[in-house]
């Protein structure tokens, strides 16, 4: 998995806006192939879990508030370079802040509504992928 892929999350507000479509056919176009998908509502422990590195962090509760609110799409995406990759097709978490192009500058509602969320390292992006895909080691 390092290295030529990660995880990305289609965020409730994407997702319940109906721009899931246009975020996957944007990062394919970038390069990135979808190796697994899901469709999934996660419960509050899931959002706790998931996120739990941000638990003394002033935004932990309303963060998993948002992320339990509607359906997100987990995907493992995979390209060279992929989690960098994937930030820099991304952009900044505030979409005001964003580069042109970008899924946030595109599809983002603020900072704290952002459409997406991707791994922020490969050692992340192999336990965030194997949450939502177990069988993560075999695809």
């Amino acid at each position: 998995m390092a290295g030529n892929r990660t995880l990305t999350i289609i965020k409730p507000d994407a997702f319940g806006a109906g721009k899931a479509g246009k975020i996957i056919a944007h990062l394919e176009a970038g390069g990135f192939r979808v190796v697994a998908a899901r469709v999934m509502h996660l419960s509050t422990a899931q959002a706790e879990e998931f996120y739990g590195v941000h638990r003394e962090r002033p935004f932990f509760r309303s963060l998993v508030t948002f992320m339990t609110s509607g359906k997100c799409m987990p995907m493992i995406l995979e390209k060279a370079d992929a989690v960098a990759e994937l930030r820099r097709a991304i952009g900044s978490t505030d979409p005001a802040e964003a580069a042109e192009g970008t899924v946030r500058k595109l599809y983002a509602e603020s900072k704290e509504r952002n459409a997406i969320h991707a791994s922020d390292s490969d050692e992340n992006a192999t336990r965030e992928s194997r949450f939502f895909f177990a069988e993560a080691g075999t695809l």
